[in-house]
């Protein structure tokens, strides 16, 4: 975060539409002091609608048009989670996520577009690729592109508005070698309502020269898996389908109670503000301003994006809102397919190349600000003394006088124990002690972590798949936990949300391994730490899995990828793609049960964790002086974007400290490839390394990938008797 300044109210930004990267970008500048934002987003990009057409049509790459939330909220000091919003109470200030459940808020902006009107159309729904969300459509679009032979494919687009025609012309221009059949349904008598009858004509020979054909006055009643039915009676068959008609607003919105208009999209006040709750904002396309009614427009969320914020931060220091007035008239740019496009305004068109470029140039523009991003004063933003504040306002306190309140401790408890009665003690029987109630033998392990990424919820499951990691590896059953948790400090009720997230994500880890948290300390600090002391218990007859024990001729095989120490240094810099990150934690929430599974199945005779000391310090502790290992560098498993970090210089202020403590034992060569630092690259909630018997490495490895694990076979042990001088570690 870049500000040192306590949390005091939440501002949640739900959606990562136009409206709200221009907030985050406006807000980094000048956010008030104790306003703490979190974005919440399905996805780590969002798309800029103006250039997905030249996506479709490969004038653009991905990164072009496709704004990165991730590394925006990294640098702005803006908590980002990933996330879907399924409910709204605006009446308790909550949100409810598909997978985190419960976010509290005390100030709320919605930003999340529109999505197709799907449900007016029988089988809709089920059988065509909407234009939104565009992730979906993309994705099918990459499998559509590559095929090889689409000449007796029928691709048909339902439509009629700016959006249909562009996506039509740009897939005809797309697959013009290809020359399938490409076919555009329009309900209404013409397309491009609103636009002029030259700007009009202009796209109907640009699509009678693109082979599109235009079937106007066919509107759709419903659709087979093969066929489009019209209210006309007569039907057209399709391989592909995609539907692009007039916008529908989440059903969520109308669910929640806000004040919604005649098509269930929020109603707002010109200060964007919803017209029954004044501490719930909304932008874009989902909220209509009931006094200036507008088409659903990208530039009108663009438009809206400065009043927006600043808005939200006058309204959080409790001053007067802006006004705003939208433009009765905007520039219109339609791309044509090719680099050619139309521009209308004030019943004027024009069109050509030109336009194009005009159009591009006005598309980079924006781009541009959310990938070049300036570096940020650190200065914290000075706030209004409360009255109950001194001048000289007392320091947070040590010791016992940091701990989190007992009121906001038995709340969250109370809360929790709701979701996971099995996994805590029940109300009335906390002790400052906890029986373990087994016959078995039981191990413990002990692990922490600094916050790696500002979610707490994930940093919950993080951490507790971090820790239970080492049971694992152990061959032993997680049974119990206690936790550690030092949290921000901010005021009372920010707390208790980031106590109730952070115990909540770690519960829901808890819960697949069936280890009950028994209880543990809170408190309040400059940074939010997580640890957790667990115990695990080993199966009747069976003996812990041994960290050495490794024989000659013996596999190595690695559960995860490596990288994550360096992916995340230059996150902390700015400088990592969001996707990267999104799959690295992704991959840090996976357990290491499955792998452990198949260690004590495929007769491993040695089994660690990989976690900081990196993968060469971990495989050295499996090592006695009578072995020695060699690793097939081509083999490791690398996450994305952690050898990149590495070439431009981003490495993990422990990889060092790790190479030097190996400094002794092996020194690795000066023309060994950048693929061996890696092997010093400290990991968090790493993956389980395992020496295995030659003859059952192979099975193992696939049996593992055939349940989702991304298992390796990255070398074999050797002995080193005999050898009078051998490296510990060799590569091949």
């Amino acid at each position: 975060m870049l500000t040192s300044e306590p949390a005091e109210q939440d501002l949640v930004l739900v959606g990562g539409g136009h409206s709200h990267v221009l907030v985050l970008r406006q807000l980094a500048m000048s956010r008030p002091a104790g306003l703490r934002i979190t974005l919440i987003s399905p996805a780590a990009f969002t798309p800029y609608s103006g250039m997905l057409p030249g996506l479709l049509a490969g004038h653009y790459g991905f990164e072009d048009t496709h704004i990165d939330l991730l590394r925006l909220c990294q640098w702005a000091g803006v908590r980002f989670l990933t996330d879907t919003v399924e409910s709204l109470d605006p009446r308790a200030g909550r949100l409810h996520c598909r997978a985190r459940g419960q976010v509290d808020y005390d100030i709320l902006s919605i930003d999340i577009g529109s999505e197709p009107e799907l449900d007016s159309v029988p089988g809709a729904r089920e059988f065509s690729v909407p234009v939104k969300p565009v992730a979906g459509l993309w994705s099918r679009w990459q499998s559509l592109a590559s095929a090889e032979d689409l000449s007796d494919q029928r691709i048909a687009i339902v439509g009629g508005g700016a959006g249909s025609v562009e996506i039509a012309l740009a897939i005809a221009h797309r697959l013009s070698e290809h020359k399938p059949s490409i076919a555009l349904y329009c309900g209404g008598e013409q397309i491009l309502a609103g636009y002029t009858s030259g700007a009009r004509r202009t796209v109907e020979r640009q699509l009678a020269a693109w082979g599109v054909s235009l079937h106007c006055g066919h509107r759709v009643s419903q659709v087979t898996n093969t066929q489009l039915q019209f209210e006309s009676a007569q039907a057209a068959n399709y391989h592909a389908l995609i539907w692009c008609t007039g916008a529908a607003a989440a059903p969520w919105i109308k669910d929640s109670g806000l004040p919604v208009d005649e098509r269930g999209f929020m109603q707002i006040e010109d200060s964007l503000q919803s017209t029954g709750y004044p501490n719930v904002f909304g932008a874009g396309d989902i909220a209509t301003q009931y006094r200036h009614p507008r088409p659903k427009a990208g530039v009108y969320a663009v438009r809206q994006g400065p009043v927006l914020a600043d808005n939200l931060r006058l309204f959080a220091a409790g001053e007067a809102l802006r006004q705003h007035r939208p433009q009765t008239e905007f520039l219109s740019m339609l791309a044509l397919g090719p680099k050619s496009a139309v521009a209308q305004r004030n019943g004027l068109s024009v069109s050509g190349a030109w336009v194009w470029r005009w159009k591009d140039r006005i598309d980079r523009e924006f781009m541009r600000r959310f990938s070049d991003l300036p570096t940020l004063q650190m200065t914290p933003p000075k706030r209004a003394r409360k009255p109950w504040e001194t001048a000289a306002q007392q320091a947070p306190c040590g010791g016992c006088g940091a701990k989190v309140s007992g009121d906001a401790l038995h709340d969250v408890l109370q809360e929790l124990r709701k979701l996971y009665p099995d996994l805590m003690p029940q109300a009335g029987v906390l002790d400052d002690t906890a029986p373990l109630e087994t016959t078995q033998s039981v191990l413990q392990s002990l692990d922490a972590l600094r916050g790696l990424v500002d979610d707490p919820w994930r940093m919950g499951r993080i951490a507790a798949q971090h820790a239970l990691s080492d049971l694992y590896a152990s061959g032993a059953q997680p049974h119990s936990a206690l936790a550690l948790v030092t949290l921000p400090f901010a005021a009372a009720p920010l707390l208790h949300r980031d106590l109730r997230m952070v115990l909540h994500g770690a519960l829901s880890v808890f819960r697949e391994s069936g280890c009950a948290l028994h209880g543990g300390h809170s408190m309040q600090g400059p940074e939010l730490q997580l640890g957790f002391a667990v115990n695990g218990v080993l199966a009747p007859g069976h003996a812990a899995l041994r960290k050495r024990g490794a024989r000659p001729g013996d596999k190595l095989l690695l559960s995860k990828k490596l990288g994550s120490g360096a992916l995340f240094a230059a996150h902390m810099q700015g400088r990592m793609d969001g996707g990267q990150i999104e799959s690295a934690l992704s991959g840090m929430e996976r357990s290491n049960a499955l792998a452990a599974l198949h260690a004590r199945n495929f007769n491993a005779t040695a089994v660690t964790d990989v976690t900081g000391f990196g993968l060469a310090g971990h495989l050295l502790e499996m090592l006695d002086e009578t072995l020695c290992a060699e690793l097939n560098l081509d083999q490791l498993p690398i996450m994305p974007g952690a050898l990149k970090a590495m070439a431009e210089g981003i490495f993990s202020t422990l990889h060092e400290p790790n190479r030097r403590a190996l400094a002794g034992r092996w020194t690795l060569p000066a023309d060994a490839p950048l693929a061996a630092q890696m092997l010093f690259d400290p990991q968090t909630s790493g993956g389980l390394l395992m020496a295995l018997p030659a003859d059952k490495a192979e099975d193992a490895r696939r049996a593992l990938q055939d349940q989702g694990v991304e298992a390796a076979l990255i070398g074999c042990i050797k002995s080193a008797s005999g050898i009078a001088g051998a490296p510990v570690l060799s590569f091949s």
